[in-house]
């Protein structure tokens, strides 16, 4: 056979069949992109619209050409937030009744979105949208966001054609766990160079929609940009911090109320609403000393801080969709995931990673740090009291079900798609009416089936009329919520709720009744006026909990989190890491916590070679095993404090094995060895009791912020081939701790 003929078979053969590439999906016509912004732990009254006077005229202009939602509620947490948004279904519903942290074996506890689920960007993807997420995920359990996977709850795996972001709850904003689609990276910049990862979180927002508009400019985008604001830790440039000082120097209880003034002045609120009491637990500004004021403004000026650092980039991106001529026709959504955290406690702190690792931060060393609060050297985060006045005028805070804890703000623009501007909306809404509102919208529905997998029911209920008619009912009836046994529930402008006290029997929680509609904060109980309407509230309330998998009710902190650590690495005790291998999360990392154990490193050292040989943390905590001036150091982190081991002798070049072994008893004990011979040591009274760090590990390199006082990434010169770490059975957890550290973390 002639090349030509066979040329020509070829031809015919595929001109008789199916085409191999095939065409892209196509869209309804006139479908809008869909920009979403979610905020973290941002409360209801912190945007500039809601009567704040943080300075965020970007989402107020959108608010100014849109719709605020007054009625907008959430789960009180972020991974249930996230898991409610991205499925129009309830959390428990889903598996994700609390945190993507553990699973806990039940249907309603699993830590994943269940594949039953699809998500908004799978459901778009499917109708021809380009689908992208940037930012926190944090809707998948940390023990499979290491290399291996598996990947089906990452963002790819759950309909975004492409991700960068942080899989975890949180991450340091000057030196991130940063990932790109399926592959941990190191972070473009650092904090030298001005970096901070909002800013970089746009840079790939804007270059993710110039990508799409140059290869499909005829194709809608969905973009969901989840920022790490303003999530602890609050890091912002300075300058913008220190801006805020005279703002907030009044303190929170006159901030509370300048803020009500505000929200009744912008119709946020009703007239007649009344601020409720303090929370419990948090005093009187005035009750503070000059020295705490001080310490809680410069706080709170940190939060405040980044949000308004958000905002600016944020106008970027909006800038860009305008120059880029698609801004009108993108209907743009702005909320929080939660209310504002408490995770602070009473007095806040510098750098969190301490006081979980029993080194505390009385206030005179608070004071003597302030000026590193909000920098790469701070893992802080705001006194309750500011958190208190972050949810104004609604009481308690995220975790709990109380209007703090799950009414949140939410703008929605869309300049070609919603005559209304500036105008305000007070229908309830729930984070599971999200999805059907955006489906609604955009005129499709959900379909019945995604990837061979039959889809559950959506639960939630559209509120798009609500757009367009300001008086229409909401549809939604009844709304349970429930958080670590806090419960609630609203049906027809009624709420019922229950704040329980960790470990206390359910049945002793006390049920408050308030009438919404005529009670905003919450401030009237009627529970003793109308005891046949709580009840039958509360009976919803079980109804709802069967139908929903909320049960068995489960309000553990600790043993969860402990629970969870021994499923995932079991009875493992050594970890060997060869050469090469990337960078690894701090949940799939060697658990050196409350333990001895033994780190030691296969070298070939030359003259001079030096470099970290294993480093696992950042600047505010972790540990770290390295060569310089010809000898062996080990440095502990803890909250910033660095105790440094050395060893008593050169190290001779040759192939060598470099290691420290670490005793616990009353304190540590730390012994470095060479070949195995004790070469140094070194007693203290700090370990990691409950974290090591919410930053990951390296071999070879310290990746992020130095965890020892080297200019990172202090790559190893030498010839490093592996690294292995070798753990006792010794360890002894303290469940209760570790909650309220990994708390603090969400």
């Amino acid at each position: 056979m002639t090349i030509s003929s066979a040329t020509a078979k070829i031809g015919r053969t595929l001109a008789d069949s199916v085409p191999y590439w095939p065409e892209r999906v196509k869209p309804p016509k006139g479908s809008p992109n869909v920009l979403v912004v979610l905020f973290d732990d941002v409360g209801f009254s912190d945007f500039g619209c809601y009567g704040s006077p943080i300075k965020t005229p970007t989402i107020d202009a959108l608010a100014a050409e849109g719709l605020r939602y007054t009625g907008f509620h959430t789960t009180a947490m972020c991974s249930t937030t996230r898991a409610a948004l991205l499925t129009g279904r309830n959390h428990h519903s889903v598996g994700m009744g609390c945190l993507a942290n553990f699973d806990s074996g039940v249907p309603g506890y699993r830590g994943k979105i269940a594949r039953e689920a699809g998500t908004l960007p799978e459901m778009l993807r499917a109708e021809g949208y380009g689908t992208y997420m940037v930012g926190k995920w944090h809707a998948t359990p940390l023990s499979q966001v290491g290399a291996r996977g598996p990947f089906d709850g990452w963002p790819l795996g759950r309909g975004f054609n492409r991700y960068y972001g942080f899989m975890d709850a949180e991450t340091d904003h000057y030196s991130p766990e940063l990932v790109r689609d399926n592959t941990p990276i190191d972070a473009p910049g650092h904090f030298p160079d001005g970096y901070h990862l909002t800013a970089d979180l746009v840079d790939e927002s804007i270059r993710f929609v110039a990508d799409h508009i140059a290869d499909a400019p005829d194709q809608p985008w969905l973009l969901w940009l989840a920022l790490g604001a303003c999530h602890a830790p609050h890091q912002a440039p300075k300058e913008i911090i220190e801006s805020y000082d005279a703002v907030f120097a009044d303190g929170w209880d006159v901030e509370r109320e300048r803020r009500l003034e505000r929200q009744k002045a912008l119709g946020i609120v009703p007239p007649e609403t009344q601020m409720p009491p303090r929370n419990d637990g948090v005093k009187p500004w005035a009750d503070h000393s000059p020295d705490e004021q001080r310490v809680f403004t410069r706080l709170q000026s940190a939060f405040a801080g980044m949000l308004d650092h958000a905002d600016r980039q944020l106008a970027r991106l909006v800038s860009f969709l305008e120059e880029a001529g698609v801004k009108d026709d993108t209907l743009i959504l702005v909320l929080s995931d939660n209310g504002a955290s408490q995770e602070g406690g009473p007095l806040g702190f510098v750098n969190a990673m301490g006081p979980y690792n029993m080194k505390f931060e009385p206030m005179p060393e608070k004071l003597a740090n302030i000026e590193n609060i909000g920098g790469p050297d701070s893992h802080s985060n705001f006194p309750h009291g500011w958190a208190m006045a972050s949810n104004t005028p609604l009481r308690r805070y995220k975790q709990n079900t109380h209007g703090g804890g799950i009414r949140d703000p939410l703008v929605i623009s869309w300049k070609n798609g919603i005559a209304a501007r500036g105008e305000t909306r007070d229908q309830f809404a729930h984070a599971s009416d999200f999805t059907p509102t955006l489906l609604d919208m955009l005129g499709l529905t959900s379909p019945d089936v995604i990837a061979g997998v039959p889809q559950m029911p959506i639960e939630g209920v559209s509120f798009a009329t609500s757009i367009t008619d300001p008086a229409a009912p909401s549809k939604a009836s009844p709304q349970y919520f429930e958080m670590f046994g806090h419960r609630g529930l609203w049906k027809d402008g009624w709420k019922a709720v229950a704040f329980h006290p960790p470990g206390a029997p359910f049945d002793g929680d006390r049920w408050e009744l308030y009438h919404l509609d005529a009670d905003f904060s919450e401030t009237q109980d009627l529970a003793e006026q109308e005891p046949e309407r709580l009840k039958a509230l509360v009976d919803e309330w079980w109804t709802q909990a069967e139908r929903c998998n909320v049960l068995p009710l489960d309000d553990r902190f600790g043993p969860r989190f402990a629970e969870n650590a021994l499923r995932h690495q079991g009875h493992r005790k050594t970890f060997v890491f060869h050469k090469g291998m990337g960078h690894l999360p701090g949940d799939c990392a060697p658990d050196v916590r409350s333990r001895s154990y033994f780190i030691e490193a296969d070298v070939n050292l030359g003259e001079g070679d030096e470099g970290v040989l294993i480093a696992h943390g950042d600047a505010t905590s972790g540990y770290s095993l390295f060569v310089r001036d010809g000898l062996l150091h080990h440095t502990l982190n803890v909250g910033g404090l660095r105790t440094t081991v050395s060893s008593d002798q050169q190290i001779a070049p040759g192939r060598r094995k470099l290691g420290v072994r670490v005793i616990q008893d009353d304190g540590r004990h730390f012994t470095l060895t060479i070949d195995g011979q004790p070469a140094g040591e070194l007693s203290t009274h700090l370990g990691f009791m409950t974290l090591i760090s919410w930053s990951g590990l390296d071999i070879g390199r310290d990746r992020g912020s130095a965890v020892g006082d080297y200019a990172h990434p202090f790559t190893f010169t030498g010839a490093l081939r592996t690294v292995t770490v070798t753990m006792d059975a010794d360890q002894d957890l303290d469940g209760d701790a570790i909650g309220e550290a990994e708390m603090a973390r969400q």
